[in-house]
């Protein structure tokens, strides 16, 4: 396989393609549509899915960039949907994660690109453009981006739950069961913080948040994050310990011993 950062300008190049239409829009009037097929709450959430013409418009820009630059890759978007999946090469595609903050105002939504080599998600940026902020890595090494200047990640040292501020979307996005085990864990920490979406997860690659629980979440959710934790020196995994591929529950820590003692918690009956 190359050197997976010979893509990191095309990462770029992607996300400021992206940036350019979602903040002309943010904070404009726009007409939101609700993804959910009957808006009803179906015990998960809230029953509203939204989405607007600064989602789709984003994620139909990067993929015109893709077809162009890279014909034969294929592209995973939530918008969109699939293309060309059983291409080597596939990139995974999330115009605006936070769309809930994107139509409320609050600037901590974020544009994720991944890129999956034979399945596994291998290369991701998570990128803030009303911050001009940009988290982007691989295996090989994590990077933070602003306004041209780039420095390394690295997660930071917690090795107890009672030391760890954790994060996590909505509680109320998880089922009751999940709820419950989310819950025992929110009680031990030493503060947790809600409503951040990917931010949340670009903060675990800074050293500034300690865990990021979710559930529910697509591949276009988590993909992008898991290679830029990974680089940072963070753990991805899902609830039993295993890849976080295609989505599902998920954990994001920065330190290995903490994401451990998650796991038991998370596994407890």
């Amino acid at each position: 396989m190359q050197n997976l950062h010979t893509y990191v300008p095309f990462l770029h190049e992607l996300a400021e393609t992206a940036a350019t239409l979602t903040k002309a829009l943010f904070r404009s009037p726009l007409t939101i549509e609700n993804k959910a097929t009957d808006g009803a709450d179906d015990g998960v959430g809230d029953g509203l899915d939204p989405v607007t013409a600064a989602d789709r418009e984003a994620e139909a820009a990067m993929r015109r960039l893709i077809n162009q630059r890279y014909p034969t890759h294929g592209i995973l978007g939530e918008e969109y949907g699939a293309e060309n999946l059983d291409a080597d090469w596939v990139w995974v595609l999330d115009p605006i994660d936070g769309t809930r903050s994107f139509i409320c105002g609050i600037p901590l939504w974020g544009t994720l690109i991944g890129l999956r080599h034979e399945g596994d998600p291998v290369l991701g940026m998570i990128s803030q453009p009303v911050l001009n902020e940009r988290f982007f890595g691989s295996a090989q090494g994590s990077w933070y981006w602003r306004n041209g200047k780039e420095t390394p990640l690295t997660t930071r040292r917690c090795q107890t739950i009672a030391a760890a501020q954790i994060s996590t979307t909505d509680p109320r996005l998880f089922t009751s069961d999940e709820r419950q085990l989310y819950d025992r864990i929110e009680k031990k920490a030493k503060l947790a913080r809600y409503g951040y979406d990917c931010y949340a997860h670009a903060m675990v690659a800074l050293g500034q948040i300690d865990c990021v629980i979710e559930a529910g979440v697509g591949a276009h959710d988590i993909e992008p994050i898991a290679p830029v934790i990974a680089g940072a020196g963070g753990c991805v995994t899902n609830w039993s310990g295993g890849s976080v591929k295609g989505g599902g529950q998920v954990v994001t820590s920065g330190d290995a011993r903490l994401h451990e003692l998650i796991l038991e918690a998370l596994s407890a009956s």
